[in-house]
């Protein structure tokens, strides 16, 4: 055995302890505005590139050193998104018109602050149904104006709840020209922080058939390499309460197939029918908010990064199936990684997949077409015009797909219908898009002709495909994930929740599915049809992350007849599959249960709405849901607790600020006005030193007229206490 080595001897340190030990100093921490904003390569290579008019590069690089405005959504169903819009324009952007900005202090004129401007929010015209908006407040605004503040703490506590997405303007355009039907079989590739993959969510759920809005049919497999951002993208994907997402842990370049069972009763591959593939990229596209592109941006980031991007957007044109679309995008604008991965994919595809025209699909949005020259240029900015005149040392970084297309290639490919937003234009980030439609298979493809029929399997078929061969498995990376199991006929659990909560007949129990085999489980899932064949078929060779939506939870001895409560993660899936425990409330009786927050003394159901007493007469003791229709437009779904003589609702703080606000009640028990405080305690200062001038002798001017006949008494000398003893004020 040889000798472990350990820690070299240091004389200099030797009779110190290591608290002892002088500690290196380090730089102090550069602050995100002390970053300076230029970078001298990035202007010449650009400018090289000329992905910008001559006449407007000044006001290109002006924007790019400029703070980026924010950027928000409203998320969710929707009616739910069009009643938060009604409440957002009236409460929020209302005032905001007719602001009087507040004068300048002579503190604030002493040390040279500017005026508050009168900022209104915009609109973005190309998202559909006016959901999202942009708008450029300072935390100074939002510090002085209290109209500011009130549209900051909105879009705070609206985020918390996910009821609005902070994301960057150009990020939602991929999901949109994308066109998710409910249907649809989605693969969002390189998913986290899952920004995107909410709105493809919201897409395929986006049906006029409320079961289907509901339940679609379709599915969205979001996928990320890094295993803690799938847990992000997780958190993401919750809030939106979809039994159609499966979250996998892989990579992208590399993305196992997922086989499902088809309509003959074989099993194999699946292909998509959208695929989203937002690449890792070199971000030089977000230098308005990421600050430290500046200084570690080279011309080599692009070279660099486009044999990963390419081998992640050939999986997804693997992975697509023939007629389905996927979009390629990136927040760069090097064409290296933009055009010139296109190109390269195009002329793989040999014919089988084109490049489609987008710029009707986003009225109102400003952008540059897809660029057909480009210069390539190594790290040091020295040009290469060709590839025999690549370096011999450069060969492993620089290839001859990098450069820019032949005349005779232009006219085939169509580069321009790629489009490219940037930054100056309307105040945005700089992005790229691309829509490819896959026409025939790629060369070398497999196809698969699916029957209607079943497969007879008492007789050997000779069509290899129809038989799945299982993938050898691999060793898993990271933390492994419980595995999944579904109901079984025989679930012991079933009868009782299914007696208790009247679920619909036509509703398979087979849907639903817990983390646990043994013992008592705790949580209930739910996901739809397709969901479940791809689980069951692949979790052994697949690494998934999380799947299905929390629609119950163990509730023992509460004295309910059934031990699982509703779970308000999965209320929208769960209720409409209820025919029992359901009551419908009026809107004083919600806001009584909302404004309620004390879980040891909660309403009565005698102060409640004489119906509402009826229906809870009718109910034993148990989880409940409570159901306010305001309109066709707003349709409000809580779950509570109904007890011998009172109600619950189970509802998170900022979830009861969010319905309190569609219900326009009061919620100044949640949330604090700080102006208004101020307000408040100035008023009683002010009326705390009027009340004590009030209580002051009045004191007369001494006069030296006398008139006559006036007596006069000598006064008494006062006296005070101290101790027993009484002293006064002559000294005796």
């Amino acid at each position: 055995m040889g000798k472990k080595k350990g820690r070299k001897f240091n004389p200099r340190q030797a009779g110190q302890s290591r608290f002892e030990r002088p500690k290196r100093e380090r730089p102090p921490k550069t602050d995100y505005e002390e970053v300076v904003r230029e970078n001298a390569n990035f202007e010449k290579y650009y400018k090289a590139q000329k992905i910008v008019l001559e006449e407007e590069w000044d006001d290109f690089i002006s924007c790019m050193k400029q703070n980026l405005p924010a950027a928000f959504r409203i998320t969710g169903t929707k009616n739910m998104a069009q009643a938060l819009l009604q409440v957002m324009q009236k409460s929020f952007f209302e005032p905001l018109s007719q602001l009087i900005p507040p004068e300048l202090t002579p503190e604030e004129i002493a040390a040279g602050e500017e005026p508050i401007k009168i900022l209104k929010p915009m609109c973005l015209p190309w998202y559909p149904d006016n959901l999202a908006w942009q708008l450029n407040l300072t935390r100074r605004d939002i510090r002085r104006c209290e109209a500011y503040w009130k549209l900051h703490q909105f879009l705070i506590s609206e985020t918390e709840t996910g009821n609005i997405s902070r994301q960057e303007a150009v990020s939602m355009i991929p999901p949109i020209v994308l066109g998710v039907e409910p249907h649809h079989k989605v693969l969002d590739l390189c998913a986290a922080p899952g920004s995107k993959t909410a709105q493809l969510i919201e897409f395929l759920h986006s049906s006029d058939d409320e079961l289907t809005s509901t339940i679609p049919p379709g599915i969205v497999v979001a996928n990320d390499v890094d295993n803690r951002r799938c847990y992000m993208l997780t958190h993401q994907a919750k809030r939106l309460q979809s039994p159609s997402i499966i979250i996998t842990n892989h990579d992208a370049a590399f993305m196992p197939n997922f086989h499902h069972t088809r309509k003959d009763g074989s099993t194999g591959p699946i292909k998509f029918d959208r695929v989203l593939c937002d690449v890792p990229c070199s971000g030089d596209g977000t230098m308005r908010k990421n600050f430290d592109v500046w200084g570690k941006w080279n011309p080599a980031n692009g070279a660099n990064l486009h044999g990963l991007q390419l081998r992640i957007a050939r999986r997804g044109l693997e992975m697509l199936a023939v007629g389905g679309r996927m979009v390629y995008s990136t927040c760069s604008l090097n064409p290296l990684e933009d055009e010139a991965v296109i190109q390269r994919l195009l002329l793989e595809a040999n014919g089988s997949v084109q490049l489609l025209d987008i710029s009707d699909q986003l009225p109102g949005l400003k952008f540059m077409p897809g660029l057909e020259e480009w210069t390539v240029m190594t790290r040091d900015l020295e040009v290469i015009k060709t590839p025999e005149d690549i370096p011999l040392k450069l060969t492993n970084m620089f290839n001859k797909h990098l450069f820019p297309p032949s005349a005779e290639q232009k006219e085939k490919l169509i580069l321009r219908r790629c489009i490219r937003i940037l930054p100056h234009h309307q105040d945005t980030g700089g992005f790229f898009v691309a829509l490819l439609e896959k026409v025939k298979p790629l060369p070398g493809e497999k196809v698969y002709v699916e029957s209607d029929q079943p497969v007879d399997t008492t007789v050997p078929s000779t069509n290899t495909q129809r038989i799945r061969q299982p993938p050898k498995k691999k060793r898993r990376q990271g933390f492994r994930e419980e595995p999944y199991y579904y109901f079984e006929p025989s679930e012991a659990v079933w009868p009782g929740i299914d007696n208790f909560y009247g679920i619909r007949k036509e509703v398979n129990s087979g849907l639903f599915l817990t983390r646990t085999k043994e013992g008592k489980k705790r949580n209930i899932y739910f996901t739809n049809e397709l969901v479940k064949d791809i689980v069951q078929l692949n979790q052994e060779y697949v690494k998934i992350i999380n799947t299905g939506v929390k629609v119950l939870v163990r509730s023992d001895n509460k004295g309910a007849p059934c031990d699982f409560r509703l779970a308000q993660d999965g209320s929208e899936v769960l209720l409409p599959l209820m025919t029992l425990r359901k009551i419908r409330v009026t809107r004083n009786d919600l806001v009584i249960m909302l404004l309620n927050d004390d879980m040891e003394t909660p309403p009565e159901i005698s102060t409640l709405d004489t119906e509402t007493q009826k229906q809870c007469s009718e109910l034993c003791t148990g989880a409940t849901a409570f159901i306010y229709k305001a309109n066709d437009m707003m349709t409000i779904q809580l779950v509570g607790w109904k007890g011998n003589k009172s109600l619950r609702a189970y509802v998170a703080k900022n979830d009861r600020i969010h319905y309190l606000r569609l219900l326009d009640a009061d919620i100044s028990k949640y949330e604090k006005n700080k102006f208004e405080e101020l307000r408040n305690q100035e008023a009683k200062s002010i009326n705390e030193d009027r009340s004590g001038s009030e209580e002051q002798p009045q004191v007369t001017e001494e006069t030296n007229d006398i008139s006559e006949g006036t007596e006069i008494i000598p006064a008494e000398p006062l006296a005070h206490t101290n101790g027993d003893t009484t002293v006064t004020d002559n000294g005796s």
